[in-house]
């Protein structure tokens, strides 16, 4: 597989990554099928390996996000804007503090732009509780197995 093939997977994973984090949009399912692609064009033992744990990975994250409540973000006053801090912190997160960081820093994504917004620190977590509770974990699951997902092509695609 080529560079440009390499990395139009990669803006495809990319692209999944943020419609994690938009409604509507099948950002893990574009992730997965980025994953798809990159596998049968280049059919080796470990990119086979990637696929299918991505599959599970997948998988079982629709497992989890079913037996949690459904989503009411908007109902919670969430916005576009802190869905760009929550990924943000995720992604950084995951980066600084490998794959657990994604958790505490979308969290902390979250905390940010209500403490910014609100300017208190319990009137923040207040929201920071109530975002997380009306879906927030969801997405959350959603994100980090896509996360998940991500880094492992990346560490294929780099050291495979």
């Amino acid at each position: 597989m080529g560079v440009a093939e390499l990395l139009l997977v990669g803006v495809v994973i990319l692209l999944g990554l943020c419609g994690v984090l938009v409604p509507g949009v099948p950002g893990s399912w574009l992730v997965w099928a980025a994953v798809l692609w990159w596998a049968l064009k280049d059919p080796q033992p470990v990119s086979w390996g990637v696929l299918v744990g991505a599959t599970a990975a997948l998988l079982l994250s629709q497992v989890v996000r079913w037996a949690l409540p459904p989503r009411r973000l908007r109902a919670s006053g969430a916005t576009p804007r802190m869905a760009v801090y929550a990924g943000t912190g995720a992604l950084l997160g995951f980066l600084l503090l490998p794959v657990l960081g994604a958790i505490p820093g979308f969290m902390a994504g979250i905390y940010l732009h209500e403490r910014l917004r609100l300017g208190r620190h319990a009137e923040a977590m207040a929201s920071l509780r109530t975002a997380m509770r009306s879906g927030g974990s969801s997405v959350l699951t959603e994100l980090f197995t896509c996360l998940l997902i991500a880094g492992a092509w990346l560490g294929a695609t780099i050291w495979g």
